[in-house]
């Protein structure tokens, strides 16, 4: 019984010694987020209103 014992004992040490261990820390160096976004909407929308505009004023084609 006692040997029981005394191998859960060491089990429960053995177990406890190899969860892992979680630390927090803080970065050396800021963070740095880049914001390079190229935006095209714009152009496009422009290219449509001319080309409705162009098909509007065609009447005679369709």
């Amino acid at each position: 019984m006692k040997r029981h014992a005394l191998l859960g004992l060491g089990l429960v040490f053995a177990l406890a010694a190899c969860t892992p261990k979680v630390e927090v820390a803080l970065a050396n160096e800021p963070i740095n987020i880049n914001l390079n976004v190229k935006i095209q909407h714009e152009i496009y929308i422009k290219v449509d209103k001319q080309l409705d505009d162009l098909f509007s004023d065609a009447s005679g084609l369709f």
